[in-house]
Parts: C-alpha cells; sequence; structure tokens
C-alpha cells in the first residue's frame, strides 16, 4: 500500500519469522493436499470451502482456491436452484389434486347410464368449503416460507463470499483474484447491493486513494448502480484536491470527461470551454510538484486529439497503375477486404478487389488487377463511404491521392490564449529549473499546439536536451524527433516542384515514420 514505512529487523527477529514461515508453509502444504483430495474426489461441500477460507485469509493471490470456491459455490446454488423447482413443481401437483377433489361427482341412477349431478347434504356445504379454503391457505403459506427459506440460503451463500472478500482484500488491496471473485459473485446474485459496494470503495479509497484496483471496481460498480457521470467527476475532483499525484483519479476523470462535454469534431478530448478548465487546473497541480508526473501526464491527454478512434479506415494515400492498386491507411485495419473499394469515373464503377496487406502493421494494402486508366477523365476513389478526387501522376499517368497527416487541430482565440499562457508559464520555470524533464517535454506539446511551423525548430531542441537530461528514454525522444521531422516534410510535399515524383527524406532515420504516406512518390532520396 502507498506510504508504508518500511521497518528493520533484527537477526532475533528475523530468525522468529522464519520458524514461523516454516510451520506456515507445513500448513500450507497439508491443507493443498487436502483440497486437491477433496477436489478429484468430487467433494464441494463446506469442508472444502472451510480449508480455502484458512489459507485465502493469508495469501488471497492463489488463483486454483478461488476456482475451486467458484466450483462450490455453483453446486450448491444448483442444488438450491433445483430445490425451489421441486417444491414449485410439487406445490401445482398439490393445487391440481384439490381442484380435482373439489369437482361435483357424477352418478348414475338407472339403466339408462344417464349422468346424473349427486345431490349433497346443503348443510355441508359451508363447512367443506370453508375446509378447503383453510387448506389452500396453509398450503400457500408453507410454499411461501419454503421459497423465502432457500432464498435466504441462497443469499447467505453469496453474502460469505462477499464477506470472505472483504477480510482478503484488507490483507492485500490489491490482490487481483480478491477483486475478480467479488465481481463474480456480484455477478451471480440477481439481487446484489450496488450501492454498499459503492460505499465500500469510499472505503477503500480512504485507506489509499491512488489504488488503481479500487478504481477499476468502482467504475464497474457506478456503472451497474447507474451513478450520474457528474456524480462521479465531482468525486474525482475531491480525491484530486486531496492529492494531485494521484494517476488513477486523472485517468478515471479522463475516461469521464469525453462523455459529459463531447467535442463535436472529435479533434479534442472534450468541448473547447470545459478544455479551457481542465488545462488551468492541471497546470496548478503540475506547479505544485513539477517532479511528479501524474498531472504531467494528464495534460499530456488534454493537449492531444482525446480517446476518439477512427471507426471506419481512413485513406492517407492512393496510386492505381493499369496493373494494380496501392492504398494506404492513416491507421491499421485488419478487416479491409470488408469493406467496399470502388474506381468510379463518369458512369462506371469499378470495384477494387482482393486486398492484400503490404506490411505487418496493415496500414498498406495492395491489389492486383487490370484496371483500364484513361487521364483525359476524372476518377474518384470511394472507400465505405468516404469520397476522394484522384489526380493524374505525370510520369506515368497513373493515378493518385495523398493527404499529409495533421500534426495538431485547430482551436478558438480563448483556447489559443490559455495555450499560449501555459506556454509562457514553462518557459519561466525552465528558468528555474532548466533539466526539468516533465516542463521541457511539455513546453515542446504546447508549441505543436499552437502553432506547428512556427515552433518547429524550438521544439525540436527541447527534445534534444530531454535525450540529454532523460537519457534513460532517449530513444523514445528521438523516435518523436523523427515522427515530429516527418509530418513537416510531409505537409509541405505537396507544395515543393518534385511533388509527387520525388520526397526527399529531411534526415536520416533508421526507422522511417509515415511510411505509408510516399506510396505516390516515384523516388525516395535521402
Amino acid at each position: 500500500m502507498h506510504g508504508r514505512v518500511k521497518v528493520r529487523t533484527t537477526e532475533e527477529e528475523r530468525e522468529r519469522k522464519k520458524k514461523e514461515q516454516v510451520l506456515k508453509m507445513r500448513a500450507y502444504r497439508a491443507a493443498m493436499t487436502r483440497i486437491q483430495k477433496k477436489r478429484s474426489l468430487g467433494e464441494l461441500d463446506d469442508e472444502m470451502l472451510g480449508l480455502t477460507v484458512q489459507i485465502l485469509l493469508r495469501n488471497p493471490d492463489i488463483t486454483t482456491l478461488w476456482n475451486i470456491r467458484r466450483e462450490c459455490v455453483l453446486r450448491k446454488t444448483a442444488e438450491l436452484q433445483k430445490a425451489m423447482e421441486e417444491d414449485e413443481a410439487r406445490s401445482k401437483q398439490e393445487v391440481g389434486k384439490e381442484d380435482e377433489s373439489n369437482k361435483p361427482k357424477v352418478v348414475k341412477e338407472d339403466e339408462s347410464d344417464t349422468p346424473k349431478v349427486k345431490k349433497e347434504d346443503e348443510s355441508d356445504k359451508p363447512k367443506v368449503g370453508e375446509q378447503a379454503d383453510g387448506d389452500k391457505k396453509a398450503a400457500e403459506q408453507k410454499k411461501e416460507d419454503t421459497k423465502e427459506i432457500l432464498a435466504q440460503q441462497l443469499q447467505s451463500i453469496y453474502k460469505t463470499e462477499l464477506d470472505l472478500t472483504e477480510q482478503c482484500l484488507m490483507v492485500n488491496p490489491k490482490s487481483y483474484n480478491g477483486w475478480h471473485h467479488r465481481c463474480w459473485t456480484l455477478e451471480q446474485n440477481p439481487q446484489a447491493d450496488w450501492q454498499r459496494e459503492l460505499q465500500l470503495c469510499n472505503k477503500y479509497l480512504k485507506y489509499d486513494e491512488r489504488n488503481f484496483h479500487t478504481w477499476d471496481y468502482r467504475r464497474y460498480v457506478s456503472d451497474k448502480a447507474s451513478v450520474p457521470a457528474e456524480q462521479e467527476l465531482d468525486f474525482c475532483t475531491e480525491k484530486i484536491k486531496v492529492n494531485f499525484s494521484n494517476y488513477s483519479s486523472w485517468h478515471h476523470r479522463s475516461l469521464l470527461l469525453p462523455k459529459l462535454y463531447p467535442n463535436e469534431q472529435q479533434d479534442r478530448p472534450m468541448s473547447e470551454h470545459k478544455l479551457k478548465e481542465e488545462l488551468e487546473m492541471v497546470l496548478t497541480a503540475a506547479f505544485t510538484d513539477p517532479n511528479d508526473s501524474s498531472a504531467w501526464f494528464y495534460q499530456r491527454w488534454l493537449l492531444g486529439n482525446g480517446a476518439h478512434s477512427e471507426q471506419t479506415a481512413t485513406v492517407a494515400a492512393f496510386r492505381c497503375w493499369p496493373h494494380k492498386a496501392q492504398l494506404s491507411l492513416k491507421k491499421s485495419h485488419p478487416e479491409l477486404a470488408q469493406l467496399t473499394v470502388q474506381l468510379i469515373s463518369g458512369q462506371q464503377t469499378l470495384q477494387l478487389q482482393p486486398w492484400t496487406a503490404v506490411n505487418s502493421e496493415k496500414n498498406q494494402w495492395q491489389c492486383e488487377q487490370a484496371i483500364a486508366i484513361d487521364p483525359s477523365q476524372d476518377y474518384f476513389l470511394d472507400v465505405a463511404g468516404q469520397r476522394m478526387q484522384l489526380a493524374v501522376q505525370p510520369s506515368d499517368q497513373s493515378l493518385y491521392y495523398f493527404v499529409p497527416p495533421h500534426a495538431t487541430s485547430s482551436c478558438s482565440k480563448e483556447l489559443l490564449t490559455e495555450l499560449q499562457t501555459q506556454l509562457q508559464s514553462c518557459l519561466d520555470l525552465l528558468e528555474y529549473e532548466p533539466d526539468s524533464k516533465w516542463t521541457l517535454l511539455t513546453s515542446a506539446l504546447l508549441m505543436r499546439a499552437i502553432d506547428v511551423s512556427s515552433y518547429h525548430e524550438q521544439s525540436l531542441t527541447h527534445l534534444a536536451k530531454l535525450e540529454q537530461v532523460d537519457a534513460l528514454r532517449q530513444g523514445y525522444y528521438k523516435d518523436l524527433s523523427a515522427r515530429w521531422t516527418m509530418e513537416m516534410a510531409l505537409a509541405k510535399w505537396p507544395t515543393s516542384s518534385s511533388y509527387p515524383q520525388l520526397f526527399e527524406l529531411p534526415t536520416k532515420m533508421p526507422r522511417m515514420p509515415y511510411a505509408q504516406y510516399l506510396i505516390v512518390a516515384d523516388k525516395i532520396s535521402s
């Protein structure tokens, strides 16, 4: 758990603990031997449950024992369910017999075999009716009592499992098995008390507000309990105020904000008004402790394009010759064969298929097919409803399409002002702490969010400084620098005189980012 202080032990204390460990190991082996034997014999009874409890309370991370408990619970609940069904069937049979006995009796009076209803003594009728009603009520009451007893026994089984997981999580609040078994038990119980589970989350987060297991469980519970997202966001805010260094709370916040404040253009994590507020809040947190990474990570997410992922295949580049076609996508798309790719010219439509992946990333595809191309015609490419106009490659009369990767998103004047204010604050802090890696990285990201072209060289200078300051992540900063350099080169390429025949690499790169964009070029020079 976070915040625990290590206590040094003496030699005598170490020896005592060693003897205790030996005794525990013997008891563990004996119990596990007994458990495995009973399991092989199919004895999933109360003794088995008791044996697993003895071990799990000491070590909640033995997956096998939790699996055995689930087997025991499933068997016991199945037996109770069977008992309920049998009781229900028995009750229906008794009701059927009563109905049959209450029917009027039919007798024959003479040789003609004409059935007639036997007349009963009028004085007996009320007595018989009263007795029948009384018996029926007693039977219904007995049925309800039996059903309630069985339901209570079922709830008792689930309560035992929940109590055990709660005790185990006090031993180890980060037990994957303990949290999983609790979720499983609640899923089995149709009468689960989700509000109580929410209170349990609050309790554990008081012990350790950064326990990501509890935060994950809270997301699961709040969804089941239909807790409003606004309420969860307020809870996050309170936890961040208590402790800025809370990765889990910042992450929980990043999942809620896009739902509460969606961005229509989907190029930002949330609406610009809320984004401005979040940037102001996170800057305060980051400057409170510049060496703590949690707030910087959250700020980096704010400066990105959010959690939005493209559901459809977005075309980055396309080239078509009389004998084949090549298609590049911004992101990998393993199911391209399921999409409709068409080449359209006037009233003619040609479906291009089949497609084969050219690289392991599956963002570059090729189709071997005979294609009649008339350079005098206008051609369009249609990929799953996205229509793009194609141009003619002068060198070989092939068709092509190209759009450079977007390095940044547009923003309003108010948001731009806030970004510039934050950049200036970071630059001011660097004057006092020139080797602050988080400030260096964040300032470089802010520069790109404000104006990629104007701050390109300065942002690369910050990355070069980071390679020295944070040598352990040198490879990451080199990759990021190559990526930014390539983005700038691809953005400028359509305005160069060599476009689209020749692409000149801006620098030597061991691994070329955005390689799929270069299928439109005849030649790549370094």
